[in-house]
């Protein structure tokens, strides 16, 4: 299936319809392919350090008055979801006779996550990041390099992660016998939202069945922050026939202006109006008038993105989930008062989720399942100018 609804599908230049074609077949032989299964599952287990728990945090689901619960991607190898992915895509290209990866980020996760995946198998890594990520993700650019990855700054445009998707397809055209483009979100043309996909929703399948083992039941609402939108729908997917609230919630960054935010489905008009193209996929997203592609904003770097992985526009649509905003504040709050009531210490980007639980949902005595996809350690320097900047340090 090349869609969901009318969103997907597949909108790339010739030159690239050999390659998407190859991936295809390849990915849909491997998924049901037992041996292949077999080294990923190990890998996932013995390397990555699946499973992942979930962990109750009794002094925040005192103070929002709701039982609430996380899915710790946090304490996967490397510090968030994004390795689930790169080493299942990272396997497929190898056997497809790849010797190298290139990939884009912008939290940086996703880079070091493949940078990861690429020195544990023995390829070449190049990752493509804007240089407005690079400064305010220096941490993780250092651990690239250290990984062997090399790190290509891109100036062009907004310098953020539209930019480094732009460059990365561009290598890829030029290296397409050598290269596998190991794509961070469940974006892009298909296959890739589907394969994304399918290589996240180990985060809902174990969540599910150990939610179930700590409480006896299933959660009221799972709730997940959404860039492109890979954590949100890994977690998701175990849940979609399930009489589950999902909630994904997106960058509200500092206004409802333009340039000012990352929120696609915060619209003052028809949504329909936004549904347009971008890397590929038809998708709601950020768009003027003309179909020109607005600036977006965001304290956290791995929301930063103008346009939503399709199924999400889906799920949207068909109102099976729900999509809501947090601000820069808020979510900063949000990280602080995990850290301090729990000792956990959230990636910005899960600690919109967080946000979300703290703002929508206090007093609700939900069970509540909040997707912790990142360690915010990689944060601290963004979080310390805020303080500072409120007069907190």
């Amino acid at each position: 299936m090349t869609r969901f609804g009318r969103y997907g599908g597949i909108y790339v230049p010739e030159t690239l319809m050999v390659p998407i074609e190859e991936l295809t077949e390849a990915f849909e032989y491997f998924r049901a392919n037992p041996l292949f299964q077999k080294e990923l599952n190990e890998l996932l287990s013995t390397y990555a350090g699946r499973p992942t728990p979930i962990t109750f945090v009794p002094t925040f689901s005192d103070k929002v008055q709701a039982k609430v619960y996380l899915k710790r991607e946090d304490l996967l190898h490397t510090g968030a979801h994004k390795l689930n992915n790169s080493l299942g895509q990272a396997l497929l290209a190898k056997r497809m006779g790849k010797r190298r990866l290139i990939a884009e980020t912008g939290a940086g996760q996703h880079g070091v996550a493949t940078a990861t995946a690429a020195a544990r198998l023995g390829m070449e890594c190049v990752v493509y990041m804007g240089t407005t990520d690079m400064k305010r993700q220096a941490h993780n650019v250092v651990r690239m390099r250290l990984l062997g990855a090399e790190v290509r700054p891109v100036s062009a445009g907004s310098r953020t992660l539209k930019d480094a998707i732009n460059e990365a397809l561009r290598d890829w055209v030029s290296n397409l016998a050598s290269t596998h483009y190991c794509l961070g979100s469940a974006l892009g043309p298909h296959p890739y939202p589907t394969m994304v996909r399918e290589f996240q929703r180990v985060i809902g399948d174990e969540a599910k069945i150990q939610f179930r083992e700590m409480t006896g039941r299933l959660p009221d609402t799972v709730v997940a922050c959404v860039g492109g939108g890979s954590n949100a729908i890994g977690i998701f997917t175990a849940f979609l026939n399930d009489s589950v609230k999902l909630i994904g919630v997106e960058a509200g960054g500092r206004g409802t202006g333009r340039g000012e935010h990352a929120a696609r489905f915060m619209f003052d008009s028809d949504p329909l109006n936004h549904i347009g193209v971008l890397h590929g996929t038809e998708t709601f997203l950020l768009q003027d008038e003309d179909g020109n592609i607005l600036p977006t904003y965001s304290v956290s770097a791995g929301l930063d993105y103008p346009a939503v992985g399709p199924e999400h526009a889906f799920l949207f649509e068909t109102k099976r989930a729900s999509y809501s905003s947090i601000s820069d504040d808020l979510a900063i709050s949000a990280f602080k008062m995990l850290t301090q009531t729990e000792g956990i210490m959230p990636a910005l980007e899960s600690s919109h989720a967080i946000a979300y639980v703290i703002r929508e949902m206090k007093g609700s005595n939900e069970f509540i399942l909040i997707n912790c996809s990142g360690r915010g350690d990689k944060d601290l320097s963004i979080v310390e100018d805020w303080m500072k900047g409120h007069g907190e340090l």
